[in-house]
This record gives C-alpha cells, structure tokens and sequence, in this order.
C-alpha cells in the first residue's frame, strides 16, 4: 500500500493548477508562485483571444459588400457599428489584462489597490482583471450611483 502525500509547492509550479486546486487552498498560500502561474496563464489567453478578435474584425470590415438596396446597406453598416462597440470594450478589457499581467511581474496582483487587502481567489477566478476586493468594488459603486462619477 503506498502513501499519498499532498504535493508540495514546487511539484504544483510545473503544471498548471485546476481552479479546484486554487480554490482548496490556504489563505497562508495566498498568491504564491502557483497561483500567480495559474492567474498569468488564464491572462494571457484572454489576451490573446481578444487580439485574435480585433484581428477577425480587422478582416470583416475590410470585406465590404456594396448592396444596391438601402435596408440591406443599412443593415449591414448596423452590424459594423456593434462590431466596432464589441470591439471598443474588447479595446478597454485588453488593456485591463495587460495591467494585470505587469502587476503580476511586480508583485502585485491579486491585493486590493484602495485597502491593500487581499482581493480573494474566488473574485480573482471570476474576474482575473479586478483590483478591488468585493467589499472596495461595492463602496465605489455606490458613491457612483449617490454622487456620480
């Protein structure tokens, strides 16, 4: 009968872990260099699946049908319109991503920018891009909406 043992730190930095791994784990273990290779890898395929859909709309709109009927133009330049404004939030979330993999390269990531308190792995897992924990999103949102921005 052989034993199992739980692996340590440096066995789980070599793959990637499972959310379920992350989320078993301690708060003493809190961004530890397996979650912070968890968090920079789910990062950078965001990334790269928002430049491949600029990309794609780069392509699609060069691709212009001239339709002789104006409902069919008119419909198709309204699609090119949601196209764009799908993109434009794409614009912004990439740059989001791209802030959140260089505060993974500073040492960060995953720590509340108004409190300093951790921001928690189940936030994180939900939203890798935030930077206030649930409690600091909540206040801000709501002194928006009481006194706008």
């Amino acid at each position: 009968m052989t034993k199992t043992t739980k692996p340590n730190t440096a066995q789980l930095e070599e793959r990637l872990l499972t959310e379920e791994e992350i989320r078993a784990m301690g708060d003493d273990e809190y961004m530890n260099p397996a979650q912070l290779a968890f968090f920079r890898n789910r990062l950078q395929e965001l990334e790269k699946e928002l430049l491949k859909n600029a990309g794609e709309t780069t392509e699609h709109l060069r691709e212009t049908v001239l339709v002789p009927d104006p409902a069919d133009r008119a419909t198709i330049e309204e699609e090119h319109a949601l196209e764009l404004r799908t993109r434009d939030r794409e614009r912004k979330l990439l740059k989001k991503v791209q802030q959140s993999i260089q505060s993974i390269d500073a040492g960060e990531y995953g720590w509340c920018e108004e409190t300093g308190e951790p921001i928690g792995i189940p936030r994180l897992i939900a939203r890798p891009t935030a930077t206030l924990s649930l409690e600091a999103q909540q206040r801000r949102e709501l002194k928006q909406k009481l006194y706008g921005d």
